[in-house]
């Protein structure tokens, strides 16, 4: 079954009501459950208005699961936004087609330049964005990888959903995970917020995660955009993709982000409340769900609240990010796609780990794991020659 018929098999309001019915006595259910076996019933009430009040006992279950799996590590990365061309209208977006902005799409020295500023920062593998248009399409990206290749560890895409024979066709050159967020499951408020182009098909999106495993990518990233609809709807039907991803594609690793709705270009949106304290609860909750997800902690969220909730079971946080296209070197007054806003550099954000006693982590695997054996970085000043 594709996750496309599981996704029909639930009313997103139904599920939404059903949760709100949860009560205390579901979430000492769902607490007491041995590790690695709370199924999607007890998931639900752990995302319920009743499990607010266990909210300390769910923080520290997933803290103890995280170390128990990954350790005291923190994965760090940093975007390298490729483009921001767009042919889709989505009302909450900087990079919209209806906004007046300036379009720019990186050339090779571009990459490259952007790239060596991200090594010399120490990272040695990098998520490559862009906006969903045919000018970067996949003859585009595939150039994009095979430029970076020898340069990093692990290649990430966070780009237009594709078809399987892309993927698998990027996997060739040397493609090591790719996120696509479906923003909302919410088939009524996708419509409202995806008005125009390709990112209008809901289903093309819903299905693309089924096609990234299929194709054999090595990780895939999952996740809504908090705000845009009722936020434990969402992040229910998120661990339901999550679990058929796990059942289905079980070669493929999984990641879970959580990014909130910011400030962008366009206008505002009425945004669905999601604050701080039910960001944590999410994330505790899928940790809890799910043992073996990585976990990302945005820097759209302030230096105090990533300070406080890193270590509440999230794996990977991102560092010293831009989010237009050539921000780190030669546009840095270029529209961003939203605000960020902990502004710490990648050094910072690692020293802040190590008084923790956190270990910062700079890549996900060593090159070797994708078959590209002896394709070792270069120093960042050969990088930048």
């Amino acid at each position: 079954m594709s996750f496309i018929d599981e996704w029909h098999r639930h009313d997103f309001g139904a599920v939404a009501r059903r949760i709100a019915l949860k009560t205390p006595a579901d979430v000492r259910r769902a607490l007491g459950r041995p590790r690695g076996s709370v199924d999607i019933e007890d998931f639900g009430a752990l995302l319920s208005p009743a499990a607010a009040p266990f909210l300390e006992d769910m923080a520290q279950a997933s803290h103890e699961a995280t170390v128990e799996r990954f350790g005291r590590t923190m994965r760090l990365f940093a975007p390298l936004y490729l483009s921001n061309a767009c042919a889709n209208v989505c009302t909450y977006c900087g990079f919209s087609a209806h906004n007046r902005i300036r379009r720019k799409v990186l050339s090779d020295a571009e990459i490259l330049a952007e790239a060596a500023v991200l090594r010399n920062r120490g990272f040695d593998s990098v998520l490559l964005v862009t906006g969903e248009t045919g000018r970067v399409g996949p003859d585009y990206l595939s150039n994009a990888l095979r430029v970076l290749r020898r340069h990093f560890s692990g290649l990430w895409m966070e780009v237009q959903p594709l078809s399987g024979a892309d993927y698998a066709a990027l996997a060739g050159d040397g493609l090591s995970a790719v996120l696509v967020y479906q923003e909302t499951y919410d088939p009524a408020a996708y419509g409202r917020y995806h008005l125009s182009g390709p990112k209008a098909d809901i289903a093309w999106r819903l299905g693309a995660p089924d096609r990234i495993g299929g194709a054999g990518i090595k990780k895939v990233g999952l996740g809504a955009l908090f705000g845009l609809s009722d936020w434990r709807a969402d992040a229910w039907f998120t661990g339901l993709h999550l679990r058929h991803m796990e059942r289905t594609h079980w070669r493929t690793r999984t990641a879970v982000s959580f990014p909130r709705l910011r400030p962008h270009e366009g206008g505002a949106v009425d945004a669905v409340p999601f604050g701080e304290r039910e960001l944590v609860q999410a994330a505790c909750a899928l940790r809890l769900l799910s043992p073996e997800a990585e976990l990302s902690l945005s820097t759209r969220e302030s230096e105090a609240f990533r300070n406080r909730a890193f270590r509440l079971g999230f794996t990977s946080m991102s560092a010293g990010s831009r989010t237009n296209p050539g921000g780190y070197t030669s546009a840095p007054d270029s529209l961003e796609q939203f605000e960020i806003d902990d502004g710490r550099s990648p050094a910072e954000v690692a020293a802040f780990l190590r008084s923790q006693g956190y270990e910062a982590v700079w890549k996900d695997w060593d090159s070797t794991h994708d078959g590209f054996d002896g394709r070792r970085a270069p120093a960042p000043e050969a990088l930048a020659s």
